[in-house]
């Protein structure tokens, strides 16, 4: 699938807000090395300098640091000047290649503001689109377990493409029963999963465009962490070490969804289901069989189409989204595969379809001649319904497959972002300052928006439930439950998305900030934000001492950060693409 181009606006919105902050920046005059010299030579005092571990020095000439509220008088509030070449070379070493690599992201909603509301989605909560993208990958490897045993026709064609419909909104027709045992059971669907499986088989993966991105990406990352590595002390304050490995989520979840290759474009997920349907085939209580568009405009399975509001994000395609089409996808999928095991369990017993004939013997290739797949409707209701229906309202290993892709998506989100809070953290001043804090900040936000998502998922699918009681007045308490819970579920969905974008807004201006200097301030470099206005100092001139101790903790905030983008890229490869029995692929 081509990926989308972004609105022009987002790129207008970046361009007028880093002028507005380059400008704030170039209008301030703060020089922290005059500084140290006027308090050197006395001018404030002879209790105006420290060293950098915040000790008063015996000796002003010794002085390489200034108590921040000292800093205040003596060097002023503001930050120091903007310098176009550092912020220029910062900038483009370690921001830009990742919002470029933000182009490989799969969209598919056909819709430029759906996709931007992917995208802000995406940089708002990496732990969203880390959980999407793990699930995504455990569904596909629960759809297999759910289905083994079965052997009945169509079994390998039902189990690929209802894993590829993980991106679209579908939905069973329960009410007519005839529609999906015929699907199941008649020799004529055959075509039915053939053709669907064929229009579904089309890739968003591996290309020149995307390879050449990712190993851009890649290779810039590898190439500035080593020149920052090499000269600790050139920069420090506007260096971008923090910067790569607190974005370095996007790198895992581009290739994760490139092996993927989820099915999200909603043109053509539409089309192949529509051009399926068209050809689909329905028993009728004659035993005849009638193509299902000749009897009504009903179908087995097709797209939820409705204008909920409850079911907005179920029904756009793009993959981020599949958080929120967990339950229904796998109740679908058990719905259709307790049909196939009914039917597998009937035709091992060499039961037919129909009730007054003999069962034919398979062919000398093994497979089941369509004699035995022909009956009537009532006949076909009945050869797929099992004795004891098995009924999940969550869906059976749900709650399992949620907590594994949030581990890793939490693995992710905080390995990457604690590495730049741990680098930043560790450059002196040591502490909690506006910096590390603010990547603090953007790794809890991003967790927030995906606890709401999710809860929003729950309530989502807890306001569908159907409850049936004796007592009537039980019922309708149920109802107004449940009518509470999908209200929930829309605010809280809404919610999510606010602080999601303001989250992506964030670490934009953030960056902005660390790459301009604006951060370079009193307040800022003495880490009065975690050592109190009172312990705080600012560090201006770093010792010789001072190198060793940054350079291992920036060593350390690679490894960290390229530890956990690792340990999520091999659990992908190692999950993706499970064993399906050979038998089944002679279909």
């Amino acid at each position: 699938m081509t990926p989308k181009p972004l609105y022009s606006s987002s790129h207008l919105t970046l361009l007028l807000f880093t002028t507005a902050t380059l400008t704030h920046c170039t209008m301030a005059s703060t020089n922290f090395a005059q500084c140290l010299q006027d308090i050197k030579q006395g001018k404030f005092g002879p209790n105006a300098g420290v060293d950098n571990s915040g000790r008063p020095v015996p000796n002003l000439s010794l002085a390489t640091a200034v108590p921040y509220e000292m800093c205040l008088i003596a060097c002023g509030e503001g930050p120091e000047a903007f310098t176009w070449s550092d912020f220029s070379n910062q900038f483009s070493a370690w921001l830009l290649p990742w919002l470029a690599l933000l182009s490989q992201l799969p969209f598919g909603a056909n819709d430029k503001l759906e996709n931007f509301v992917g995208v802000v989605l995406t940089v708002g909560s990496p732990v969203l689109a880390a959980y999407s993208a793990a699930l995504t990958v455990l569904n596909g490897r629960w759809i297999v377990r759910r289905f083994s045993g079965s052997t009945y026709p169509n079994t390998y064609r039902a189990i690929r493409a209802l894993s590829s419909l993980q991106q679209a909104p579908i939905e069973l027709n329960l009410e007519w029963e005839v529609l999906l045992p015929s699907l199941i059971v008649l020799p004529e669907n055959d075509h039915w999963w053939k053709d669907l499986l064929e229009h579904l088989n089309y890739t968003h993966t591996w290309s020149i465009s995307a390879a050449t991105s990712i190993a851009w990406v890649f290779i810039a990352y590898i190439f500035t962490v080593v020149d920052s590595l090499s000269d600790v002390l050139q920069g420090v304050e506007v260096n971008g070490q923090a910067v790569g490995s607190v974005w370095l989520w996007l790198l895992p979840i581009v290739v994760a969804w490139l092996q993927i290759s989820p099915k999200c474009d909603s043109i053509r997920v539409a089309d192949a289901l529509r051009r399926a349907n068209s050809i689909a085939y329905v028993a009728t209580p004659t035993g005849t069989r009638r193509r299902a568009a000749s009897v009504s405009n009903h179908y087995a399975i097709f797209l939820r189409e409705d204008d909920s509001s409850l079911h907005n994000d179920e029904r756009c395609t793009s993959p981020i989204y599949n958080y929120a089409r967990l339950f229904s996808w796998t109740a679908a999928v058990e719905e259709i595969s307790g049909y196939f095991h009914e039917a597998t369990r009937r035709s091992h017993l060499f039961q037919p379809v129909a009730s007054e004939v003999e069962w034919l013997p398979n062919d000398r290739n093994g497979v089941m001649r369509d004699e035995n797949r022909i009956g009537t409707s009532f006949e076909v209701i009945a050869y797929c319904l099992s004795f004891f229906p098995r009924r999940y309202q969550w869906g059976s290993g749900v709650w399992g497959r949620i907590i594994v892709a949030s581990a890793l998506a939490l693995i992710l989100q905080w390995g990457t972002a604690g590495a730049a809070i741990f680098v930043v953290w560790e450059t002196p001043t040591r502490g909690l300052g506006c910096r590390s804090g603010s990547y603090l900040i953007y790794a809890s936000l991003s967790t927030i928006v995906w606890a709401l998502l999710l809860l929003s998922s729950v309530l989502s699918r807890y306001s569908t439930f159907e409850y049936q009681s004796r007592d009537p007045r039980e019922t309708q308490k149920h109802r107004i439950r449940a009518s509470f819970a999908g209200t929930m579920s829309v605010f809280i969905r809404r919610l999510g998305k606010i602080i999601a974008a303001a989250n992506a807004v964030w670490i934009l201006a953030t960056c902005i900030f660390q790459f301009s200097a604006f951060f370079d301030r009193c307040y800022c470099d003495s880490s009065a934000l975690g050592l109190g206005a009172a312990k705080a100092f600012n560090v201006i001139q770093f010792n010789p001492e001072d190198l060793d101790p940054m350079r291992s903790a920036w060593i350390g905030g690679v490894f960290l950060a390229v530890g956990s983008a690792a340990l999520y890229v091999i659990f992908i490869n190692i999950s993706i693409n499970p064993h399906i029995p050979s038998s089944l692929k002679r279909e």
